[in-house]
């Protein structure tokens, strides 16, 4: 697994964070969503690690990265501090500026960290997601049918409920996830992680969803090159037609969509569309790359 990768855990100011890294080139850090961790991209970043220094953590709270206490306003598990987690991790590792690409929770992450660092942020990659607030905003009937789950996790029963089988709430796939993913099997059977990653979502419902508002009324947009990929298999278009549409409002820059041919777990069902996918988007926009064809090491 992570073939050449060096798996590490890093203290950033009282959170450690643990993830794995390698390859080199331009430096690219790579987000699991939920409940996912870093190994999610097993299948993905030795591919790409031909031509980019990949980076693939914990998010704080996931895997076995730290899961400090939540505060009541949920800022402890939002994205703008996630965000600065990342951007402390990259400047640790070296890497001053970065491209970044998250799936599902990590994206929210990853347009944050593009929103707040935009003179560190080379390029971001958007996976099966729509801004938080504008998820929200669309968040009718359809929506509440089709993922309930957003509006259960922030009940206090949803711990309750959770840890009772946490294997039983998230049914993992094992054969698609492959061994090497084994990583959230054990770290869902941890409460504090359960609680962490319903912070996130908590946090999504308050301060995240804040954090859009005044950056819409301010009409900051995301500078950088950005990609915007979904899942066909997914729900992505039944609930907002163009997710690609709907970014385009946020970014300022260049702005590339792509379908990828698999379920929601991209990474782990077409991991040789979703490296190439991201790494001809990064090749196109970053100075000095040059990478082999997903497979070709």
């Amino acid at each position: 697994m992570f073939a050449g990768f060096r798996e590490w855990d890093i203290d950033l100011d009282g959170v450690v964070v643990h993830g794995r890294s390698g390859g080199s080139g331009p430096a690219v850090v790579l987000l699991h969503g939920h409940p996912r961790t870093h190994t999610t991209w097993h299948r993905v970043a030795p591919l790409l690690a031909n031509g980019f220094s990949v980076v693939c953590p914990d998010l704080r709270g996931y895997g076995r990265s730290s899961k400090p206490p939540p505060d009541l306003a949920h800022a402890t598990y939002c994205d703008r501090t996630m965000a600065e987690d990342v951007a402390a991790l990259m400047r640790t590792l070296g890497h001053e500026q970065f491209a970044i690409v998250g799936h599902d929770r990590g994206s929210y992450v990853a347009y944050r960290c593009a929103l707040d660092h935009p003179g560190r942020v080379t390029a971001l990659g958007v996976l099966d997601s729509v801004p938080i607030l504008e998820a929200l905003e669309r968040a009718d009937a359809r929506f509440a049918e089709m993922w309930p789950h957003w509006f259960f996790v922030a009940s206090p029963q949803a711990e309750r409920v959770i840890t009772a089988d946490p294997l039983a709430w998230y049914r993992p796939d094992l054969a698609q996830m492959g061994q090497e993913n084994y990583d959230m099997v054990a770290a869902v059977g941890n409460p504090a992680t359960v609680r962490a990653m319903l912070e996130d979502y908590r946090a999504s419902l308050h301060v995240d969803r804040h954090h859009d508002e005044l950056d819409r009324a301010a009409a900051r947009t995301i500078s950088c090159p950005t990609l915007v990929a979904w899942s066909s298999r997914d729900d992505m278009e039944t609930l907002y037609g163009d997710p690609a549409g709907i970014w385009r409002t946020w970014c300022s820059g260049p702005l590339e969509r792509a379908v990828v041919d698999s379920g929601h777990d991209m990474a782990e069902e077409n991991p040789e569309q979703v490296a190439a996918i991201v790494g001809e988007f990064l090749t196109d926009h970053l100075p000095n790359t040059h990478q082999a064809p997903a497979g070709q090491q």
